[in-house]
């Protein structure tokens, strides 16, 4: 256990020993083990985007054995994925890698500005695949927010009660936010607190722009004189405003885009004090060689970071 692991599992005091020791079994997992730092390969995308959409690109994707190699011969710290594709491989890749089971998913089919993903797996199925955590995805702004907020605590305390941690996907989105402020610096930032302050023991959320969305905080950023210039200011405060970095953040890396736009993101997450990435269709669209390169290079800058 390295000194680093030890701290970040003291910020979690309270927590029951089996969530603390599924937290370290991620931490202290593949090639960033023990750094403290964290990449996750998410593929929940087949059932928020569609099969065509997410994996035509790389049609060895439509198998599930596909992203679970791609996650054990990478080291990922964890994969990610609904209960279809984590029941397709568990058996055979049982203890290879630790499995988060997302709990909660959305289609595409139906366009829904206040958005409420349905419950779509359960705590026992997370136990009886041999996850190290579930995954639940919030909508802050939703009109729907109170259903989804009931329904993480009722799962979160579920899980905690046999040792899971919970790990949030915090997206703002909802008829009373911009497009621009779904990823405005005090929109994220409200996001992650609003995560930590549901239990989460990792948080997700996008990397935020310069944008400010509410007037009330933009009074303030401006009297606070808030740094939010570069990437790297705006992920700091992100972690500020998760109980003082006292809470995993990791980022989303977002829609496809090229390796060097990529790598440029990550080297600014990680100069921010981001704990890490999950990164998917920049990764499994990809080739399982060129795919196996670029998730090295984004954990080489964040083992170098975390140096």
């Amino acid at each position: 256990m390295s000194d680093r692991v030890r701290q970040i599992l003291s910020w979690y005091h309270g927590q029951s020993p089996g969530v603390l020791t599924n937290l370290a079994r991620m931490l202290n997992h593949g090639t960033l083990a023990g750094t403290g730092k964290m990449v996750i390969l998410p593929v929940d995308q087949g059932f928020e985007h569609g099969p065509a959409r997410s994996f035509a690109p790389n049609p060895a994707g439509y198998n599930p054995q596909y992203h679970v190699e791609l996650a054990v011969k990478s080291g990922c710290n964890a994969y990610a994925a609904p209960l279809g594709f984590l029941e397709a491989i568990a058996a055979d890749y049982a203890g290879q890698v630790p499995l988060i089971l997302k709990l909660n998913n959305n289609d595409s089919l139906f366009s829904d500005t206040e958005p409420c993903s349905a419950v779509t797996a359960s705590i026992d199925d997370a136990l009886r695949l041999g996850c190290a955590a579930i995954g639940f995805t919030i909508y802050p702004g939703s009109a729907h927010k109170n259903t989804i907020f009931q329904q993480i605590r009722e799962l979160s305390e579920e899980a905690r009660a046999v040792g899971l941690p919970t790990v949030i996907w915090s997206y703002a989105r909802g008829g009373g936010l911009s497009k621009a402020g779904e990823t405005a610096i005090d929109v994220i930032g409200y996001a992650a607190q609003i995560a930590c302050q549901l239990g989460a023991h990792i948080v997700k959320v996008k990397p935020p722009t310069d944008h400010i969305e509410q007037g009330a905080a933009q009074k303030v950023y401006e009297e606070q004189n808030i740094p939010i210039a570069t990437l790297a200011d705006r992920v700091r405060h992100v972690v500020q405003c998760a109980f003082d970095g006292r809470r995993i953040v990791i980022f989303s890396g977002g829609a496809a885009k090229g390796t060097e736009a990529i790598l440029e993101e990550i080297s600014e997450l990680a100069r921010g004090g981001a704990f890490g990435s999950i990164v998917g269709r920049n990764a499994f669209q990809r080739s399982q060689g060129d795919a196996l390169a670029l998730l090295s290079e984004i954990m080489n800058i964040y083992a170098n970071e975390a140096a």
